[in-house]
């Protein structure tokens, strides 16, 4: 049974599936790479705008409990202390050679038993745990912004991962009241493959004089109850990680459709590249990068 759990990086995405893990009772070690940057994660997670102090001011939890959950979490820049750790989950940014490091250093200091598991929106597990020795262990877990919120785990089983570790993982994620679903290891999964597809065919269609941008993010919000548009999402996570996603699901299938249009090209090249705004609608069911 899962009871210590670790999670490196600190960001927006290791502060919330940290939080998911110390509310559920785990002992949970948060690693980065400076103290500073540590302690910054962990005021945000006891304080911060999507922290524990936020269901506090709901009336979800009491000051008390959220005290006897911030016990739960302990943080560190050494990698030493994974040495008792039943899982391990990294959530590093989406750069290679970072993941790739992070990865070797996790497997160099966890038990032989231990699960390893990468959080991340699109590259393929299989290319993350290349130089993983004991690939029967190596998992994908892609959660959803913001962690505490969404119920969605994209599980990503390579064609290495044993039955026993994938199973593990869904039992631990149902167990924290996530909804797991299991796919097969592809370059951006399903979840990224169909939004991009979405926004792709979006940005196309208004090229062509269909629509205008505000009508349709209208019709999407409307017609099929999204809570944003497709121009919002886009301007709120960065064009130019829109772009850079097309561009990565290209490299790695060759399929045009992926191919980013040349005006969301030509609006990075120009500099813009969205307010990357954080946003919450009215109920506090939504929000993003």
């Amino acid at each position: 049974m899962i009871k210590k759990v670790a999670v490196i990086g600190s960001g927006i995405m290791g502060q919330g599936i940290a939080q998911v893990f110390i509310r559920n009772e785990l002992d949970t070690l948060l690693i980065d790479i400076n103290d500073q940057i540590l302690e910054n994660a962990r005021k945000n997670i006891s304080d911060g705008k999507f922290g524990l102090a936020r269901l506090v001011e709901k009336g979800t939890i009491s000051e008390i409990q959220k005290a006897e959950y911030m016990k739960n979490l302990k943080i560190s820049t050494n990698y030493g202390m994974l040495s008792d750790r039943h899982f391990v989950i990294e959530a590093v940014p989406e750069i290679m050679s970072l993941k790739l490091k992070v990865m070797e250093s996790i497997e160099k200091n966890i038990p032989d038993e231990s699960i390893i598991a990468s959080n991340t929106s699109g590259i393929m597990i299989s290319e993350i745990g290349m130089n993983i020795k004991n690939k029967s262990r190596l998992i994908g877990m892609h959660w959803f912004n913001p962690a505490p919120v969404m119920k969605l785990i994209e599980v990503v089983k390579t064609r290495f991962t044993s039955d026993n570790t994938v199973n593990t993982v869904l039992e631990m994620a149902r167990s924290m009241g996530k909804e797991p679903v299991v796919v097969k290891d592809y370059p951006g999964f399903f979840t990224t493959n169909f939004v991009h597809s979405w926004l792709v065919e979006s940005l196309r269609l208004y090229e062509k004089g269909i629509a205008s941008k505000e009508d349709i993010d209208k019709m999407v919000k409307l017609g099929f109850g999204f809570p944003m548009g497709p121009f919002e999402l886009m301007d709120t996570i960065g064009l130019d990680t829109v772009k850079e996603i097309g561009d990565y699901l290209y490299s790695e299938t060759g399929d045009e459709k992926k191919l980013p249009p040349p005006m969301l090209k030509e609006m990075v090249y120009a500099g813009y590249k969205g307010s990357k705004k954080v946003k919450m609608n009215s109920n506090g069911g939504w929000y993003d990068l």
